[in-house]
């Protein structure tokens, strides 16, 4: 039976926590989403805490069986070889990454808003939307609504920091063969790692009306990762 790594185990267990959290709260008409999730820094929603604490909710049960289930695989074997400290520093390194680089994108895309519709629509957008939308409704007129949809919509999910362990595991690991369930196939992890960097950032590039999915933030993990990984790498000290 393989070891559960502690920060692993406690990771799994609060996300866990939290999942049950919103659970109940739904129940009693409450969202935790919509208080806890990361909103855009000009949302009246906004609050700096939401950096932190939206890596630990998730939108449904099959986004929270999916990270848990790929950070139990990935996460478990980089903790065994990094130890504790060192693990979860890249974790958080990752998540906290995954939401800048998911922001910045939203940021750009506000601005461009922004100039089309007005500084004085857009900043009631910020200071109004968000009752809007969590009344049901949206506003009319196109620009607006699809600015109140960006700062107004929280992201949730641990995926950046997932994505993150898929990086690492592939950098460490790029040999070791990989199964899906969906292409019963081995593939390397490194070029599962390259296959599933492309896929994300050409549907976040070409990300159509509708789709919920934060493929920036997945870069983003990726991203970060790659970077500390390759801190260490070059830096004097205990190997990777």
């Amino acid at each position: 039976m393989i070891r559960l790594a502690p920060v692993v185990k406690n990771l799994l267990l609060i996300n866990g926590l939290m999942f049950l959290a919103l659970m109940v709260a739904q129940a009693q008409h409450h969202d935790l989403n919509s208080t806890l999730g990361l909103y855009y820094p000009q949302s009246s929603a906004f609050k700096p805490v939401q950096i932190v604490t939206h890596m630990f909710m998730h939108g449904g049960f099959l986004h929270i069986l999916m990270n848990m289930f790929a950070l139990w695989m990935f996460g478990n074997a980089l903790e065994m070889r990094w130890g504790p400290q060192r693990f979860l520093t890249y974790y958080l390194v990752c998540g906290l990454g995954a939401a800048a680089l998911h922001m910045g994108v939203i940021h750009f895309q506000v601005m461009q808003l922004s100039a089309q519709i007005g500084p004085g629509e857009a900043r009631t957008v910020f200071e109004q939307g968000w009752e809007l939308l969590q009344g049901g409704r949206n506003y009319a007129d196109q620009p607006l609504g699809q600015l109140n949809r960006l700062a107004n919509t929280p992201t949730v999910g641990a995926s950046g920091a997932v994505f993150g362990l898929l990086l690492g595991f592939g950098m460490l690991y790029p040999n070791v063969p990989l199964m899906l369930i969906f292409f019963p196939v081995p593939i390397k992890a490194k070029y599962f790692v390259m296959g599933y960097a492309a896929v994300e950032l050409f549907s976040g590039v070409t990300r159509i009306q509708g789709d919920n999915i934060a493929h920036f933030a997945h870069l983003g993990g990726m991203l970060f990762g790659y970077l500390l990984i390759r801190f260490w790498q070059i830096r004097p000290g205990r190997p990777i």
